[in-house]
């Protein structure tokens, strides 16, 4: 996580000057923060939600001591975390973390807002769209907020636990607690919250550069593979294949698209053969300089 390049995300930044670099880089862990505080701050605490990793430690901490801001809150129990990461977390990613650490914290301690729904459901759901929105900007930027994904990385280190692995038992331990803090129905809301956060996150950091599988089996597999070379400009693989009836040699046309080129690529196939045989699949991640959209961390 904290040791990869960054991938297309930041590509267009790769020849700018550290000081460009740097400044993009501030810009999306301080957007994202802010972002995050008003998801925070105006909905979870007024409608007494709680949240993921260590935003939610710090939720719980602040229901039961009030007089405390979640902003503080973070802060202090990010100070041990990161003095137990100096020397297994990447020192990029470590020093963007503390950044956005900290820009993330004054930002739940400034922050005021009160974005006022009185349906429960909608307010999770609303709160998803938007936290998500900036969990998604900061994790763009060659850091983090700190909190979890710091956790992860040492846990990963020191036990060969999953990146994922970590989050999601944290996350299923502030479910249980939510249940016994709040209620069932609150730790279902948060739940309903979890979800459209994560859901929103995904789209922000690969949505846009999302990725196709394509095969296709055609008799005139040749001329669809050339008019995509000449035409799309894509890459294809021609893999040797039979048929499972008759044994009949085929050739399957193998290539990654963008999303965006997709209905153009359908035409191409129809108009050529409107009796291909063509399979879309979605991809989890894709690596590679022209057409990869892997996250960068």
């Amino acid at each position: 996580m904290a040791e990869k390049d960054r991938g297309n995300f930041t590509s267009h930044l790769s020849g700018s000057s550290p000081v460009v670099q740097i400044l993009w880089n501030v810009f999306l862990l301080s957007t994202g923060s802010i972002v995050c505080a008003v998801a925070v701050n105006g909905i979870l605490v007024p409608q007494h939600f709680l949240s993921a990793g260590f935003t939610g430690i710090s939720l719980i901490i602040h229901y039961l001591v009030p007089t405390v801001s979640v902003g503080v809150i973070y802060f202090l129990i990010n100070i041990p975390l990161f003095l137990a990461g100096w020397s297994m977390v990447g020192r990029r990613f470590f020093f963007y973390s503390i950044v956005g650490m900290a820009l993330y914290s004054l930002a739940l301690t400034l922050i005021k807002v009160d974005i006022s729904i009185d349906n429960k459901i909608l307010s999770a759901l609303l709160a998803g769209i938007i936290n998500g929105t900036g969990s998604g900007l900061i994790l763009r930027s060659y850091g983090s907020s700190g909190g979890t994904d710091i956790l992860a990385v040492i846990l990963h280190k020191i036990m060969s636990l999953r990146l994922g692995s970590t989050a999601l038992a944290l996350n299923c331990v502030i479910l249980v607690a939510a249940s016994i803090l709040i209620s069932l129905e609150g730790a279902l809301y948060t739940l309903v919250f979890l979800y459209v956060s994560i859901y929103f996150m995904d789209l922000v950091i690969v949505g846009f550069s999302k990725r196709k599988a394509v095969m296709i089996i055609s008799d005139h597999w040749e001329k669809i593979s050339q008019e995509i070379l000449k035409k799309d400009r894509r890459g294809v693989t021609i893999i040797e294949g039979s048929g499972g009836y008759r044994g009949e040699g085929k050739q399957i046309i193998y290539s990654i698209i963008a999303l965006q080129d997709l209905p153009q690529l359908k035409k191409l196939i129809s108009e050529i053969d409107p009796h291909a045989f063509v399979v879309i699949m979605d991809t989890l991640e894709v690596m590679g300089a022209r057409i990869g959209n892997q996250p960068h961390w």
